[in-house]
């Protein structure tokens, strides 16, 4: 029996620039459901948060109605460097955008509200390793770092526990299985 930490499933993407990185942020959109977290890691630079601006903005705005409605108003994303987290109110769920690089210690993540967005929104999470203990096992890490290229990266998705059959349905994941 593997331990409960131990990943089901990686998977590893070369994105050749800032699209592909959209691209990838779109498609794991269309995945996530209220209590999701999404740990982003990665050198100051990498895209954490040039994802997070495509995944919050793939989602559609709570209570409109149709479902493309949102792509014509593009919301602003800033980095949440200095409020440490920034809240969107999409559907599925509310989506809590936590910047934890000037955390100090973990608990400190309670004052941000860390609990309620784990039980009830979608968590996108930079600096995940601020958290140590805090993060649950439960989740998908996403790993930038630079590729071949200035434009480029390459994606390291590592998925845990329910995150695995979902990563798995993906196109982009070519047939990938869950160990």
């Amino acid at each position: 029996m593997k331990p409960l930490d131990a990943p089901d499933q990686k998977l590893t993407l070369p994105l050749a620039d800032e699209k592909a990185t959209a691209a990838l942020a779109q498609a794991l959109s269309q995945l996530v459901k209220a209590g999701d977290i999404i740990a982003l890691s990665g050198d100051l630079g990498a895209g954490k948060t040039s994802f997070a601006r495509a995944f919050i903005n793939a989602l559609p705005r709570e209570g409109d109605l149709r479902g493309d409605q949102h792509e014509t108003s593009q919301e602003e994303v800033p980095s949440p460097t200095f409020t440490l987290v920034q809240l969107y109110e999409r559907a599925p769920a509310t989506v809590w955008h936590f910047d934890l690089y000037r955390l100090k210690q973990a608990e400190e993540a309670y004052e941000l509200g860390i609990e309620d967005a784990f039980s009830d929104g979608i968590s996108l999470i930079e600096w995940p390793e601020r958290l140590g203990g805090l993060l649950p096992a439960s989740r998908l890490d996403l790993a930038l770092d630079f590729g071949a290229t200035p434009e480029s990266r390459r994606a390291q998705i590592t998925a845990y526990g329910s995150w695995c059959e979902r990563i798995a349905a993906l196109p982009l994941a070519k047939g990938a299985a869950c160990e």
